[in-house]
């Protein structure tokens, strides 16, 4: 079976498909779009959740996957309307046959003109017929570039994470910020070189003494990027000249179509909508009682509306896997033999790793809402704020914490509520403000 490809038949079959191939590329590419236009949605708005929970694995998988379907969505299109007018201009050949530039009896300066730039109809048909073809795998080889440039990014961040990350490990190692360095420069400088031969369709594996200094690079980065999946198509594409001309082509206009999305319209010089919350600014998505939409995240936390005309304040802090890792900074012997965070399988017993029993466990519980309330605080108009903030989940199902600070002695009108949390920067403590939430109060 592996040497089935070199036969004439299968050939002969190739050949073959390759002429009624554009019936199965415009059965693949409606349904493509149609279930494409169906999940974008979904797509969006778990990657909206994710990136607002701070769930970084799930935020770059669920970015990988929106912006891939915009890819193929656009380019689907595309080809379904060149092929339409590949249908259309084959049905006119049927009954006009070619172009007869004598029937048009132009002057001979047009004719000329015209004969040399236009050329024959089937000429037309033909170069219509290649952008289709080769624009239907383009749709894909255009996704596995944006896919090599994000891991690539990925790679960045992951050395920046588990080398230079000082927020929730404290403070830096002279070994690891070394390692983290060399690995973020080699990084970076194997990228630029990917780059550039890329940009080059080759240049660096033309010149001998060059490609000596590239191939290491060449094969780490095939890892890194996953070109070996797809270098089949990439090369095949650039063997020719028509695929150079169009990878010419499609690179800027990819470019161009990305900066004209980065345009948008601003009313004002000094307002702006979607800020965080402060003292001159009212977030909606602050107050429960103006989150109406399923992509109306809780960013930091939340009062139950603008006005309150109670005697008591109720504050609820979304819980964020983040916030975890920095009590466990603060008290390390919260920390289980055994993180039971993420991924798991549900045929597996977890709950009982990294605690022996279950006395201990609940001991480590009140230990746990103690450092809590150690590293977060609240107050008001800059008065501290005694809070005890215990594990709830709001209307929206949202896992978080929340407590009920007294203001019955608090005046009428303005306030603004601030939420801090506890920051330890080269073994001095510092205060960083989360949030802050204007609210009013009056009498009901």
């Amino acid at each position: 079976m592996s040497k089935d490809y070199k036969s004439s038949v299968f050939k002969d079959l190739l050949d073959k498909l390759q002429q009624e191939s554009w019936q199965l590329e415009l059965l693949i590419s409606g349904f493509a779009i149609f279930g494409l236009f169906s999940a974008t949605d979904f797509i969006e708005l778990n990657h909206d959740i994710a990136r607002n929970e701070n769930r970084f694995a799930e935020t770059f998988l669920w970015f990988a996957a929106r912006v891939s379907c915009w890819i193929l969505i656009s380019n689907l299109l595309i080809h379904v309307v060149l092929r339409g007018l590949w249908i259309g201009a084959l049905g006119l050949r049927y009954v006009s046959g070619d172009i007869d530039y004598n029937e048009l009896n132009y002057s001979p300066k047009f004719t000329n003109f015209l004969q040399k730039r236009i050329g024959s109809f089937d000429k037309y048909i033909a170069t219509l017929e290649n952008y289709c073809s080769v624009l239907f795998a383009v749709s894909f080889l255009f996704i596995f570039y944006f896919l090599a440039c994000l891991f690539s990014l990925l790679a960045l961040l992951a050395c920046v994470f588990i080398f230079l990350d000082n927020d929730l490990n404290g403070n830096w190692d002279k070994i690891s910020v070394g390692i983290g360095v060399t690995l973020i420069l080699f990084v970076l400088f194997g990228s630029f070189l990917t780059f550039v031969d890329f940009i080059s369709q080759g240049f660096l594996k033309k010149k001998k003494w060059i490609s000596k200094i590239y191939f290491p690079i060449y094969k780490i980065f095939s890892f890194i990027t996953l070109s070996f999946l797809y270098r089949p198509l990439v090369y095949n594409f650039l063997d020719n000249r028509f695929g150079k001309r169009l990878s010419f082509i499609l690179i800027p206009v990819y470019i161009a179509i990305v900066f004209l999305t980065t345009f948008t319209y601003k009313k004002s010089n000094y307002l702006k909508q979607d800020l965080p919350s402060s003292e001159v600014y009212a977030n909606p998505n602050n107050y429960d009682n103006l989150i109406t939409k399923k992509n109306d995240f809780i960013r930091v936390a939340t009062i139950p509306s603008k006005v309150i005309t109670d005697s008591y304040l109720n504050v609820f802090i979304v819980y964020k896997e983040s916030m975890e890792d920095r009590v466990f900074n603060y008290n390390k012997g919260l920390k289980p033999d055994f993180d039971q965070r993420g991924l798991k399988s549900t045929a597996i017993f977890w709950s009982d790793f990294g605690f022996k029993t279950a006395r201990k466990k609940d001991s480590l519980r009140k230990e746990y809402y103690k450092t809590l309330n150690n590293i977060y605080n609240v107050y008001i108009d800059s008065k501290k704020y005694k809070s005890d903030f215990i594990a709830t989940t709001n209307k929206f199902k949202k896992l978080g914490f929340e407590t009920f600070l007294d203001i019955d002695t608090l005046s009428y009108g303005k306030h603004v509520l601030e939420i801090t949390r506890k920051r330890i920067r080269n073994k001095d403590t510092t205060n960083l403000i989360l949030a802050k939430i204007p609210f009013w109060r009056f009498k009901k």
